[in-house]
């Protein structure tokens, strides 16, 4: 008997830019193309990183592109981008990076002297997250077809002990926690553009949260329910892509949720919400509520986790919604990203 093929759903026409702007073009594609080929069998949801045993031991695997431009920016760099992302994926997975494998994809005419910044910036931030460089490979395409230089990765991670999180463990009274301030990288890339006439002193967030993630560990181990770094599609779309997961509501009060004043002037110009700007050194939490001061202030001693704070709730109504308490002492339903408002951020 033949075997029955999937079913696709994915029905757009062609891929546009918001297909990988982390929003609902995203979310379209992976779950309606993606998904139904490569993961047939699984109900699972689908996370930042894939969760495999071999032979008794259980490890962590994720994979990532990065098409970033500039290729340097105030704070950063693409070859800084692409380790601190990998190991971001595996740590809110709850794994410890082990080793990394990176592509080169680079254009002709590319200056040596920039592709070697690139290679020591991945050296460096490499070393400082105590994660090796295991392989990888080269390739190089015509002048005009990779803005410089495109990065790929994939690493793989033993997971933290004590920790097993996923989104059906979420439960109503569990507390939201953010690592710190929002939208520092997006709104750093779209100055460094030099396409905003707005004068910030802002520089991108990027940065392992390992060592924040193994603090949160420390001290509240199985009283953590789920965890995520909003990159793209910003922390609105993390959080509504768990209440869809998990079928609760997150509610957040949003005049508690940490942003600079060059950001928020930035989004205000440019009529953008900071809940959709993309982030690369932070992490969202579910914590259970009998553990959640206790992993906030271990969080706050850590180094770099002093801008920790506890923004929301679980609640069990409305299903699957992400809503928001305004400083007006009203409500609004914050959805995920719509359309790709910050191109080419990471």
């Amino acid at each position: 008997m033949a075997t029955a093929l999937p079913k696709i759903r994915f029905r757009d026409p062609q891929i546009e830019m918001a297909h990988g702007a982390g929003g609902k073009a995203s979310r379209r594609l992976v779950e309606g193309l993606f998904a139904p080929l490569f993961f047939e069998s699984s109900c699972e949801p689908l996370g930042d990183a894939a969760h495999i045993a071999l032979d008794g031991v259980s490890l962590a695997i994720t994979a990532d592109s990065f098409v970033v431009k500039p290729l340097r920016f105030p704070g950063g760099s693409i070859g800084e981008l692409a380790v601190n992302g990998t190991v971001n994926d595996l740590a809110v997975s709850g794994a410890r990076a082990e080793a990394l494998v990176v592509t080169y994809v680079l254009e002709a005419g590319l200056p040596s002297d920039v592709l070697e910044a690139e290679v020591r910036a991945m050296a460096g931030a490499a070393k400082r997250a105590g994660v090796k460089i295991a392989g990888g490979d080269t390739k190089v395409v015509e002048h005009g077809k990779a803005d410089g230089m495109y990065i790929t990765t994939a690493g793989i991670g033993r997971l933290i002990p004590g920790i097993n999180i996923s989104p059906k463990s979420v439960r109503p009274g569990d507390k939201v926690m953010l690592s710190g301030p929002i939208g520092d990288h997006g709104i750093t890339i779209l100055l460094a553009r030099k396409e905003l006439d707005l004068d910030a002193d802002l520089c991108s967030d990027t940065r392992s949260v390992l060592p924040l993630v193994e603090a949160l560990a420390n001290a509240a181990g199985g009283g953590i329910r789920w965890m995520r770094d909003p990159t793209r599609g910003g922390v609105a779309t993390s959080l509504n892509e768990l209440a869809r997961d998990c079928g609760l509501a997150v509610f957040l009060e949003e005049d508690k949720v940490p942003l600079r004043d060059a950001v928020r002037g930035a989004c205000e110009l440019l009529g953008l919400d900071p809940l959709h700007i993309a982030n690369e050194g932070q992490f969202l939490a579910i914590l259970a509520p009998d553990c959640a001061e206790r992993a906030l202030e271990a969080l706050r001693a850590a180094p770099g986790g002093n801008g920790a704070v506890i923004i929301g709730e679980i609640r069990e109504q409305p299903a699957a919604t992400v809503l928001g308490a305004t400083g007006y002492g009203g409500t609004r339903v914050i959805d995920m990203l719509v359309g790709d408002p910050l191109p080419r951020i990471c």
